[in-house]
């Protein structure tokens, strides 16, 4: 702090004004106190006298307590002050704030100790009858130059002490603002000298560190103003250049990083010069780790490496589209040679294809099954139709044959496409859960009994594990519900005659992991990750029955309530399908 000089003119400055003002407020309260404490014991002395004069023969007549009590609180009212009288051997005869009766010898108090033998007497001290700080004036009450008692006036100090606080706020107040006032010029006297050396000093930090500086204007005529027009003369000379290489570069950057394609700029010797926002998440690497590095160490993909190899050999554009396996991304890669530009420097784009492929292979795969699922249904509608127009008609009971079949194939169709609306309203947000506390073991129970009687016509055993003191999970009943019958119905499916099936719930942190176990066939691992896309049927002759849709719709609401679900399976040795709800 002392290294400055604006500190080193401010705060000798200033320690110099508090000091100064500190001593003169506490010489001048001291003063005021002093003053106001005399004008108030010669006030007290000449009520004290009045008292005296007005009793000297009342006294001698000798008065009752009551009687000398009533005068001591007249004259009490009148001075708005403490009043006492007391006799010549020391006997408080009448008191205004006290009964007299009650109070002590007064004979040996100071003020009327001083009172005795000299006329006058006062004393500033903590009474113990009224509890609290006084200042007593005493004088002799005379009749015939004979002392026959003594009238006492008394006033507390809280006004003096209610004014001296005051004096004190009022020298304080000043001299805050006084040391104020003084520091604020004194920084002005300070910045005054001290800008065009700071000025200077800050300018030039900015020019270190690559920030636009301004001409700083100068009158001086000594050292500091012809530094101050050597260092205009070299900022006029280095801006232009300095704001053209910024704006080049600010564009540049700009563009680099808004771009959703990775950029990487290869030198002669196959190291990386640039490689922008959109290459770090497409090879989980940052930019301060791969500049500098060699292209195979931060890609790691041979077919990219040869792409820039025939770049460099052939001097031409190349491209190639190909999978990361381990990014686990579909990209288009294009390698451009720079020229005169970067001589010996290759340009190389990666367009992140994975997306597009992913909504290709969707839509082609949602093509063909659903053309599949609807193929076999038309076609028996066709055949059966034309079996009934070339004369199936005329055999009734063929005819109610043929009709029934048809009706089985129209509700099958109805069946799917009310599972596919039920699904696209589901995806869409469309059906709002109405969530509610709902205890697992009575979900679990509810489909067991729901899928009883088919179970028993396939002889396969539902056992339920299910503790009674689990926490109830937030859910929508019969949304749920679906979501066991559908898992439950495809495990009596697949599960083998004398199987088994083991309907599960257990409490995992803040959910409940509910699981539907069976002994059937099992899900090839092939297969495994796909079983929950639309249509997608683990059978490859689709003869197994149902739409594909039930595990889709399963998925869609288990992830609209919170939760999570998966399967696991061994091909031949049965599965397991879990899910979890987060509980209330």
């Amino acid at each position: 702090m002392f290294s400055s000089i604006r500190w080193r003119i401010l705060i000798p400055y200033a320690l110099l004004i508090l000091v100064s003002l500190t001593g003169l407020g506490i010489y001048l309260n001291n003063v005021l106190y002093q003053s106001q404490l005399q004008n108030l014991e010669a006030r007290l002395s000449d009520s004290a006298q009045i008292i005296s004069d007005s009793l000297s023969n009342d006294l001698a007549n000798e008065l009752s307590t009551s009687d000398i009590t009533a005068r001591a609180e007249h004259w009490a009212d009148i001075l708005d002050a403490r009043v006492t009288i007391i006799s010549y051997d020391g006997t408080v005869l009448g008191e205004s704030h006290t009964d007299p009766t009650l109070m002590n010898n007064h004979i040996a108090r100071p003020e009327i100790q001083s009172a005795l033998s000299t006329g006058y007497g006062s004393s500033l001290r903590y009474s113990q009858t009224v509890q609290y700080e006084l200042l007593y004036v005493a004088v002799p009450i005379l009749r015939d130059e004979q002392v026959i008692g003594f009238a006492r006036v008394s006033l507390p100090l809280e006004q003096i002490e209610s004014q001296r606080a005051q004096i004190r706020r009022t020298i304080i107040i000043g001299s805050v603002v006084t040391i104020g006032a003084a520091v604020i010029l004194s920084i002005f006297i300070a910045t005054l000298v001290t800008r065009p050396i700071r000025s200077l000093t800050r300018e030039a930090q900015q020019m270190i560190e690559g920030e636009a500086t301004k001409y700083l204007p100068t009158s001086r005529r000594d050292e500091v103003g012809q530094l101050t027009q050597a260092f205009n003369a070299l900022v006029e000379k280095l801006q232009t250049q300095i704001s053209a290489l910024q704006s080049e570069q600010g564009t540049f950057t700009a563009m680099l990083q808004q771009m959703t394609d990775g950029v990487l700029i290869v030198n002669e010797n196959g190291r990386l010069t640039l490689f922008n926002a959109a290459a770090e998440r497409l090879f989980d690497t940052r930019e301060s780790r791969a500049i500098g590095r060699s292209l195979a160490e931060v890609i790691r993909q041979h077919q990219l490496i040869d792409l820039w190899q025939q770049c460099i050999d052939t001097g031409q554009e190349q491209f190639i589209a190909l999978e990361l396996p381990r990014q686990g991304t579909f990209v288009q890669s294009i390698a451009i040679p720079l020229g005169e530009a970067l001589p010996g420097h290759i340009l190389m784009l990666f367009q992140d294809l994975t997306r597009i492929r992913r909504l290709e292979t969707v839509r082609r795969d949602f093509i063909s099954n659903i053309s599949h699922e609807l193929r076999t249904p038309l076609a028996s509608l066709k055949a059966l139709t034309e079996t009934l127009q070339t004369g199936a008609l005329e055999d009734p009971p063929a005819a109610r044959r043929f009709l029934y079949r048809m009706e089985t194939e129209v509700d099958a169709l109805s069946h799917m496409v009310s599972e596919l609306l039920e699904l696209t309203r589901i995806e869409s947000g469309q059906v709002p859960l109405k969530l509610k506390s709902v205890k697992p073991r009575k979900l679990l129970t509810k489909a067991k009994e729901r899928l009883g009687v088919q179970a028993e016509r396939n002889r396969v055993v539902i056992t339920l594990d299910c503790p009674k003191n689990l926490p109830p999970v937030r859910a929508d009943r019969p949304r749920l519900g679906q979501v066991l019958v559908n898992l439950l119905h495809n495990a009596i499916k697949f599960t083998p005659e004398g199987g088994e099936i083991k309907l599960c719930a257990r409490q995992q942190g803040d959910k409940v992991l509910f699981s539907v176990q069976d002994t059937g066939s099992g899900i090839p691992a092939d297969d495994l990750p796909r079983i929950f896309e639309r249509f997608y049927k683990t059978d490859p002759a689709r003869s197994s029955g149902g739409t594909g849709l039930g595990l889709a719709i399963a998925r869609h609401l288990v992830e609209a309530h919170g939760g999570r679900i998966w399967a696991d399976s061994v091909e031949g040795e049965g599965s397991t399908f879990f899910f979890t709800i987060p509980t209330v």
